[in-house]
């Protein structure tokens, strides 16, 4: 049987969708909103893009005081308060032009997530920020993908690319990541009975086991830096005793808020 993710890109988008308005997604689609809402309260600046959309873009973003937001959607037609429809892998977005870029499971169900991530530092500003929501492959959530995604059906069959590769593909791109939050601790149950069951496990999960959590959202930053070179005025030059010579860096401490 083919999976669902390696067929038509809008056939997907619209299971997704499905998924994310019932049971166990509507109940994830809560959290996750709570999570953007967070990490994007102190973002400032003009433009807001969010590429792809399975149901955050409604009642999100309360908080964030950027002042112009956009919408970049497969399935625009299909989609309340699309802007555009738009391949995540080619954004039709000027360079440098966007101040936050948001990819809520962008990445776990695009063909390159790679190449996605290559066109959101394209477009963001210099110092921009992005947001990224994706499944952990090491929770509960990555142990029902291992039995499920035989079946080919959404989420499972996506991507779930880890923390740590996310982090090392923002690394080479030339992001910091700046903050990180998680949450999705109970497994993916469909019953309501189950998941209140679960509650307590929720609330506790992300101070004591943030690293088994089903969903995490990372915050990273646009680093730019310009290398200028430095002329040597030969006429000037002086040889200096080794008393003179002192270490051209000084120990610090760079601090990554969670």
């Amino acid at each position: 049987m083919g999976s669902i993710c390696e067929e038509d890109q809008q056939e997907l988008h619209h299971a997704l969708r499905d998924w994310f308005s019932h049971a166990a997604g509507a109940r994830l689609l809560h959290a996750e909103r709570e999570l953007l809402d967070r990490l994007s309260e102190d973002v400032f600046g003009y433009h807001l893009v969010q590429v792809q959309d399975f149901g955050h873009q409604r009642g999100c973003f309360t908080q964030c005081p950027v002042q112009f937001r956009s919408l970049l959607d497969l399935c625009a037609e299909a989609t309340p308060g699309a802007s555009a429809a738009a391949s995540s892998e080619q954004l039709p977005l000027a360079s440098d032009s966007v101040d936050l870029v948001v990819l809520p499971h962008t990445l776990d169900f695009s063909i390159d997530p790679h190449q996605v991530l290559r066109e959101v530092e394209r477009i963001l500003i210099p110092e921009g920020r992005v947001l990224i929501v994706g499944f952990n492959p090491l929770s509960f959530w990555g142990i029902w993908r291992l039995a499920l995604r035989w079946r080919g059906s959404v989420p499972w069959c996506g991507h779930f690319l880890s923390y740590r590769r996310i982090v090392d593909w923002l690394g080479l791109l030339g992001f910091d990541v700046e903050y990180s939050d998680v949450c999705a601790f109970a497994p993916p149950m469909r019953r309501e009975g189950w998941a209140h069951r679960f509650a307590s496990l929720e609330r506790l999960g992300r101070r004591v086991w943030p690293m088994i959590a089903g969903v995490y959202a990372v915050r990273a930053v646009k680093r730019v830096s310009t290398v200028r070179p430095i002329q040597t005025r030969w006429p000037g030059l002086r040889v200096l005793g080794p008393r003179a010579i002192e270490p051209s860096t000084r120990n610090g401490v760079h601090r990554v808020s969670k």
